[in-house]
């Protein structure tokens, strides 16, 4: 009887270790999951700041070319309903697509001043593409914190055994941000 008692009393001990040794790595794993979400989420707000510094030079930008090339009248117009786009996205997708049509459009804008020599030597147009281009450094290096943060987060959660945590508690992977291939080219100077 005794005997019983006490092999009774070494499993529970057993098991509840077991619990708690699960227990704490469940713990562990998901308050992991929360941090890389919150870097993952923490680098796209650094995206978002030069994005949205990069939307207030573009009106001054396309003001500037319009007083110059006014007959570019569809270069500019492009530029302007770009900008909207990428104001009114939502989420990282649609606005990874907004981004690649604003630099598209805004490529093609830098290069109306190569036809338009008094525009190019504009103060004011070569400031705004000065600020510009400063804007396109930062954002880029924006970009790189958060793809490394999403790398991060999204190898936690399709690395087994995290990945049952992950899918447990609704942790999902999250998208890149990226520019299209077409991007990655060296701007054109022609039209």
């Amino acid at each position: 009887m005794l005997v019983g008692v006490a092999l009774v009393t070494v499993l529970l001990f057993a098991l509840f270790g077991v619990a708690l040794i699960v227990g704490i790595w469940l713990w562990v794993t998901y308050n992991s999951f929360v941090r890389r979400r919150v870097r993952v989420r923490n680098g796209y707000s650094g995206i978002d700041v030069q994005l949205k510094r990069r939307y207030d030079l573009i009106p001054n930008l396309v003001e500037t070319v319009k007083g110059y090339a006014a007959h570019e009248r569809e270069v500019l117009e492009a530029v302007v309903r770009a900008r909207q786009a990428g104001i009114d996205a939502e989420g990282a997708e649609e606005q990874m697509q907004a981004e690649n049509l604003i630099t598209g459009t805004l490529r093609k804008l830098f290069a109306l001043s190569e036809a338009y020599p008094d525009l190019k030597a504009n103060q004011s147009f070569l400031e705004l593409q000065e600020a510009l281009e400063e804007t396109e450094d930062q954002i880029a290096a924006a970009r790189r914190i958060y793809n490394s943060n999403v790398a991060d987060y999204n190898q936690g959660v399709q690395v087994f055994p995290g990945l049952l945590v992950a899918g447990w508690f609704g942790f999902e992977r999250e998208p890149f941000f990226e520019m299209e291939d077409s991007e990655r080219a060296a701007p054109s100077a022609s039209l």
